[in-house]
């Protein structure tokens, strides 16, 4: 009998979470870089170049890859021969890791985990509980596979109780264009096939754990029928020219990973979940020696792009942002943002609407402003504020027409926004404004000064006013309605199908 202490799993967890919030998985890195030499695409080349340079800031300084740390999934396949040394269930146990590690003075991360999430949606404040799966397997170890899920990624999974005859491939096209950018490309797509819904929706899941291999893969060629489903896949979803942050390119998705599990005659369940551009997870085996502690990857593997301002790049004032400026943005352009913007995502928006509906004074001036959707990770070590990249902008789309009758002239998030919220934009001839998503501590770079100026109770979503310099976005969104996630994809799917570009292999 191998005897597990409680001490080796809190241990083990705890570091592969601080490990994986701050390294990515080398083979991750590789077929980004792979990606970055391939792309055509000027906007999707310039947005992987910030999430490369991030990723090795990242490294470098052992802070988040992004402001969303995740939700801690966990997966244990627990040798029979093995006995936890405990009076505390295996969750407890797991989750006094995560604690750990999420309350780390060096590097805290952000706790997203809310209690009650149908009503008072409390923060745990700690990150827990961790989303725990459990397989009682022969032997004497215990592997264990750690992952932290960002939710603009999670937000996008998908699920179908298909039918038997129905076309798995085609139903995967289906989806991507309700997928928009969300979820943070190029990353990977994970898809379960059969079992229940609810084991389909694991596999998908499980699937991501995977090393990236599909150059590899497509090299040799597909040795059996999941293989060739996985490079159908790939191929029909770069060809739509999504390209990385929905920008229009080569590289929307670096591999597409399948598990599957008999499923009853009657049906054929399907799910997908997408990794984005902060694809977190490790692995480590407890033998009863002790704690398991991940080895670092070489900076000298990572590729050599460094991210630098456009030096096309419009240099705008907030301080003296005008209607006439924003008129003159054109979708596409780049912009180095400069001065004072405020932050302001889900709960505040929220807030707002509760008080304006209540004949409340709002603690804060909007108009002539710049919103900026974030919840940053708390500062260590004397930062100003830990990283502070976007949030999804969809979901403050509800709010938009209310903030803009504020006098807020731009919007700065993550993503697309939905056919409704273009249209206030353009009738406001105000503009949307694109971060890249997976550069968060890029970002924070440009942050030179944050201060709590509203709602503090909200934590993490609470309004700050943030002085930036030269902090890069895209202009997604310009006053007239051009939306650059709607014509730079399609502009792309043209050339990609006219064979003017092989899509990314």
């Amino acid at each position: 009998m191998t005897v597990i202490t409680e001490n080796d799993v809190i241990e083990s967890v705890a570091d592969a979470l601080q490990y994986i919030s701050y390294y990515h998985p080398m083979d991750y890195i590789r077929a980004l870089g792979e990606a970055y030499e391939a792309e055509q695409g000027p906007a999707a080349k310039d947005a992987i170049a910030q999430i490369l340079t991030n990723s090795r800031m990242c490294a470098e300084g052992h802070r988040p890859l992004c402001q969303d740390t995740g939700i801690v999934n966990v997966f244990v396949k627990w040798g029979q021969n093995c006995r936890l040394d405990s009076t505390q269930s295996l969750q407890q146990v797991v989750d006094e890791g995560v604690r750990r590690a999420y309350n780390h003075p060096d590097n805290k991360l952000r706790a997203s985990i809310l209690a009650d999430p149908a009503f008072t949606r409390r923060n745990t404040r700690d990150n827990t509980p961790c989303v725990l799966s459990v397989e009682m397997v022969p032997g004497n170890r215990v592997e264990i596979d750690v992952a932290a899920k960002g939710g603009g990624s999670e937000n996008k999974s998908k699920f179908k109780m298909m039918n038997p005859s129905d076309n798995i491939v085609d139903w995967v096209i289906e989806q991507i264009p309700s997928m928009g950018a969300g979820w943070c490309p190029p990353g990977m797509l994970g898809i379960g096939i059969g079992g229940t819904a609810e084991h389909c929706v694991k596999l998908a899941k499980q699937s991501l754990m995977d090393p990236i291999d599909m150059g590899q893969l497509k090299q040799r060629g597909a040795q059996n029928d999941i293989e060739q489903l996985r490079i159908d896949i790939f191929d029909a979803v770069n060809a739509m020219g999504v390209g990385a942050q929905g920008l229009g390119g080569l590289a929307t998705v670096l591999d597409v990973k399948i598990l599957d599990a008999p499923c009853h005659a009657a049906g054929k369940p399907v799910a997908m979940i997408p990794n984005c551009a902060a694809t977190r997870h490790a692995h480590f085996t407890l033998d009863g020696s002790g704690p398991a502690y991940l080895e670092p990857p070489s900076l000298d593997d990572y590729p050599q792009v460094t991210w630098q301002p456009d030096s096309a790049a419009k240099r705008v004032d907030l301080n003296a942002l005008t209607a006439e400026e924003v008129a003159s943005w054109n979708h596409g352009d780049r912009l180095l943002l400069s001065g004072k913007m405020l932050t302001g995502r889900d709960a505040a928006h929220k807030r707002i609407n509760d008080m304006l509906e209540a004949g409340e004074e709002l603690p804060v001036e909007f108009k002539g402003r710049a919103i900026y959707y974030v919840g940053p990770v708390d500062p260590v070590m004397g930062e100003v504020v830990g990283p502070a990249g976007p949030t999804t902008a969809t979901r403050m789309d509800k709010f938009t027409e209310m903030m803009l009758d504020l006098g807020l002239l731009a919007m700065i998030g993550k993503a697309e926004r939905g056919h409704d919220a273009v249209n206030v934009i353009s009738r406001f001839k105000v503009a949307y404004l694109m971060a890249t998503g997976g550069a968060a501590y890029l970002v924070s770079r440009a942050i030179k000064g944050a201060e709590v100026v509203a709602f503090e109770d909200l934590g993490m979503e609470a309004i700050y006013e943030f002085e930036v310099q030269d902090m890069p976005v895209t202009v997604a969104v310009d006053a007239a309605g051009n939306n650059v996630h709607t014509l730079a994809p399609a502009e792309w799917r043209q050339r990609i199908a006219a064979g003017e570009f092989e899509p990314a292999e």
